[in-house]
């Protein structure tokens, strides 16, 4: 029986291309977390699909045998919110999270309306806290 692949993969896209399909403000937005999740992984930006903006990449196996490629951080500009792909570290010590400012935490993403609503300096705390998280499971 041939192993499930996930739908989402990285391609050859172009990024600078996407972003620049953005609402300015959102933009802008994007292009400081593609300077920011750079700077922290030391990983260029590589498109994941249409829409995901990942960071480095590590394999994963889960217990049920399933296994596949995914990135160490990511990022998508959605409609409604900007959806922060944190999938390595969702068992986040809560305090820091109650520091970051205005967000919504789903199941393994972090959404925020726009980056003036969160704390900087902690975003970077966390996306640190999660490439290094990543790095152990390589």
């Amino acid at each position: 029986m041939a192993k499930a692949e996930n739908k989402t993969q990285a391609t050859s896209g172009d990024v600078v291309a996407f972003l620049a399909n953005q609402e300015a403000d959102r933009r802008r937005d994007c292009e400081t977390m593609v300077q920011l999740m750079q700077e922290i992984t030391g990983h260029p930006p590589v498109l994941w699909g249409t829409s995901i903006i990942g960071f480095g990449q590590y394999r994963y196996q889960y217990a049920s045998g399933r296994e596949g490629d995914w990135f160490v951080v990511g990022f998508s500009p959605r409609k409604q919110n900007l959806s922060l792909y944190l999938l390595t570290c969702m068992e986040v010590d809560e305090t820091l999270l109650s520091r970051l400012g205005k967000h919504k935490k789903g199941a393994g993403c972090i959404y925020i309306k726009k980056l003036a609503d969160i704390d900087l300096a902690v975003l970077r705390e966390l996306v640190t806290m999660c490439a290094e998280e990543a790095g152990k499971r390589s």
